[in-house]
């Protein structure tokens, strides 16, 4: 529990900054975090001082601890301002993780702004959040197609063969989503979407990705305003009229990374964790119980491993250390579900899981869109496990790479082989398409309409397989 202190008593283990940092982004945490949260755990107790790409931060591991700082959001609230280091200008110029969180969007921002641009967000998404509204039955069923029609690509070969789940369907089914929410005009705009993963991925090109997912959300802002339609962007704006260019295109990247990385790793983690013998996950989905399969998945390895910082705005006691005032504060999901204390609470053999996970967030700041991100993913699951009646990894489980990153956490491929089952593509009703542009190859699947580059390398990943 968190306990506010009289100013000056953060020096009993002396600042942050001069304490011996672990370096937190290293080949154990890529190949397992488990091992390195138990590692801090065991020496720091539920919090412990990290070296984060070069800035020293506070990782908070046990799961009460992560609770009372997600709560609180007036002791331990968002928005960079907060930071005292970067007040103070000692943020490393070069550090990848500035580019994604110096946009200050709805995840980022605090401050008494926040609060109206909060209700805006929920009143946008309610219409794709409801299952009665018709935007949330079209968008249902425009998802049922697309996953549908990426299974029809890559198992055009034969009713036996290998793919990459991961490639070929896991990360190209969200940026559809993401496609219809946004309402792109003409293509899909899949390089928005791609680099939106460069950002999160915190590489040595997140700057560049940034300004150019930065100026194409500009111009699709700028054409809502001349034009709303049934999207998110419209709905946005009839929320909260007053947000510039600027600020639109902001909040347009955040709905990306939540519609992006989020649900292509829900389904991976999903899928692996059904064929390799997660007993309660296959139980779970034998009996038609998607959301439940994919509750049980987030407990064990959520996508979304670690949250953006939180900033005390007066020292605070947490486990066994004292946070400074302005000291950087990041909560790992991952960490807290494996923390003894909770874990041992949980019981495996429920028909139903527990809902305490944190993967979606907690208190006032929880994620605005999990039950659009939860929809989607269980739409594309249920889509693979109902056109494939046989599922096997290509590689052991423990061989299968992952991609980690400061936020996220994926595999980097799910290479697979796959059975057909009888069961054919289900006839969705869709609203009629444009006709597909002269040149348009039939062989790449349903080409009713224009296909976006990332089609079109989807369908060159079958034709070189």
């Amino acid at each position: 529990m968190g306990v506010q202190l009289n100013s000056g008593s953060a020096a009993g283990h002396g600042s942050l900054e001069s304490m011996s940092l672990e370096p937190l982004m290293t080949r154990d945490y890529e190949r397992d975090p488990a091992i390195v949260y138990e590692r801090l755990r065991r020496t720091h107790g539920p919090v412990a001082p990290v070296d984060l790409l070069g800035v020293p931060v506070w990782l908070v591991l046990g799961y009460e601890e992560a609770l009372e700082v997600l709560r609180d959001d007036h002791a331990w609230p968002k928005g960079l301002e907060n930071w005292r280091a970067r007040r103070e200008g000692r943020l490393p110029a070069d550090w990848p993780l500035a580019p994604s969180l110096e946009v200050n969007h709805v995840l980022i921002q605090g401050g008494e702004g926040y609060r109206g641009l909060k209700v805006a967000w929920d009143t946008a998404l309610r219409p794709f959040q409801d299952p009665r509204h018709p935007v949330a039955k079209q968008l249902k069923a425009k998802i049922t197609r697309d996953a549908d029609e990426l299974i029809t690509l890559f198992t055009q070969g034969g009713p036996t063969g290998w793919a990459d789940l991961s490639a070929q369907f896991s990360r190209p089914l969200p940026l559809m989503v993401a496609s219809h929410l946004l309402g792109f005009p003409g293509s899909q705009h899949d390089d928005a979407l791609m680099d939106m993963w460069r950002v999160l991925d915190a590489g040595p090109d997140a700057g560049p990705a940034l300004e150019r997912l930065l100026a194409t959300l500009s111009e699709l802002g700028e054409s809502k305003m001349k034009e709303p339609g049934d999207d998110f962007p419209s709905y946005l704006l009839a929320s909260h009229p007053g947000l510039s260019v600027e600020e639109l295109s902001r909040e347009l990247m955040m709905l990306l990374g939540m519609t992006s990385d989020h649900v292509g790793i829900l389904i991976s983690n999903t899928v692996v964790e059904v064929i390799t013998g997660n007993l309660p996950a296959s139980a779970s989905l034998s009996a038609g119980l998607i959301r439940e399969t994919m509750n049980r998945v987030v407990m064990q390895k959520p996508p979304l491993i670690n949250f953006v910082p939180r900033f005390p705005l007066a020292d605070m006691k947490l486990g066994d250390y004292t946070i400074a005032a302005g000291d950087p504060v990041w909560v790992s999901v991952g960490a807290a579900h494996a923390d003894p204390a909770f874990a041992a609470k949980v019981c495996p053999e429920s028909t139903i899981s527990t809902r305490a996970h944190l993967s979606w967030g907690a208190g006032p700041r929880q994620c605005p869109a999990r039950e659009l991100a939860g929809g989607a993913a269980s739409i594309g699951v249920s889509r693979l496990f109902e056109r494939l009646s046989g599922l096997e990894l290509s590689l052991p489980v423990d061989q299968l790479p992952w991609r980690s990153s400061p936020f996220m956490r994926g595999l980097r491929s799910l290479p697979v082989r796959y059975t057909l089952s009888d069961a054919p593509a289900l006839p969705v009703p869709q609203a009629p398409h444009p006709a597909a542009p002269a040149g348009s190859d039939p062989a790449d699947g349903a080409a009713v309409r224009p296909r976006s580059s990332l089609w079109r390398y989807l369908a060159g990943l079958v034709r070189g397989r």
